[in-house]
């Protein structure tokens, strides 16, 4: 079952465009949105909440139009970015109080839960606390209101990889209480620590949509001495970049047996990496 759907989601700006962004989320999966950075991620997801005005487009969430019925749909959705902001010297209390009156389901039990959950002092204020812990607050407020939908704009960027591992397992566990996550970031290990789905956009459209698995699976690395493959067999890599020793780049898995070399399974930083650099070799 789709949670989210959003169809022909258009935006234009002076210099870049979103263009006929389509795409479907799975509940209770995770999702991860890559591309590299000002390819459309935070503009899909300002659109998607309505915080940025899109030229056109359809977005239905839990069955319902969201244009129609925004107030209603964001009482269950939770948004969580990488740049926090709250007011420095208040309390988390006190911030608490005053988020939990624009919700109508807001669940005081809840609250205590996931406040434990993360280790929070609701004394302390957010200027004594960490970015991780900041991110934590976030969630915890967000989920606190009975969220079914997390939308998460780069939660982890700037994090010490330990804080980071400590979010990726939240969101496992947040998973197997059935909560869908959107998780937009440029951090591609994260993805391949936790999601199931993969959005990737380049240049404002959708490129691929698919499990992280089948995405992957398309390809293969290869690495070889700088000029020592046939013209014919050149035609065959994607985004050649070099290495200490040589030369490295992708290919198709149905190519593995042309090329005569040794190939290696590829991951999801390296897949966006050498399909990045082929655009980008094309668009010259």
């Amino acid at each position: 079952m789709s949670i989210l759907e959003v169809r022909k989601l258009n935006k234009t700006y002076p210099g870049f465009s979103l263009s006929d962004v389509s795409f479907s989320l799975e509940e209770g999966k995770i999702t991860g949105f890559i591309g590299r950075n000002g390819a459309g991620k935070s503009t899909t997801l300002g659109c998607i909440l309505n915080l940025i005005a899109a030229s056109s487009g359809e977005i239905t969430v839990f069955g319902k139009s969201f244009s129609d019925s925004e107030a209603e749909i964001k009482q269950k959705i939770g948004y969580v970015s990488g740049a926090v902001n709250f007011y420095p010297k208040k309390k988390l209390r006190t911030i608490a109080s005053v988020t939990k009156e624009f919700y109508g389901e807001w669940d005081n039990e809840a609250y205590r839960k996931y406040m434990k959950l993360f280790s929070l002092d609701e004394n302390k204020t957010p200027s004594a606390l960490s970015a991780g812990m900041k991110v934590k607050f976030s969630l915890a407020l967000a989920l606190s209101h009975k969220a079914q939908l997390l939308i998460l704009d780069e939660p982890t960027s700037g994090l010490d990889p330990v804080s980071r591992d400590e979010l990726l397992e939240i969101f496992l566990t947040l998973k197997d209480e059935g909560k869908t996550i959107l998780f937009s970031t440029h951090i591609t290990s994260d993805l391949d620590f936790c999601a199931d789905n993969i959005l990737y956009i380049r240049n404002g459209k959708i490129a691929a949509e698919s499990t992280i698995t089948d995405f992957v699976g398309k390809y293969r690395l290869v690495e070889y001495e700088k000029d020592s493959l046939p013209a014919e067999l050149k035609t065959k890599l994607i985004g050649e970049t070099r290495t200490k020793s040589g030369m490295r780049a992708l290919i198709k898995a149905e190519d593995e047996s042309l090329i005569g070399l040794t190939a290696e399974k590829a991951d999801l930083e390296s897949c966006m990496v050498h399909l990045e650099k082929e655009g980008d070799a094309n668009a010259r």
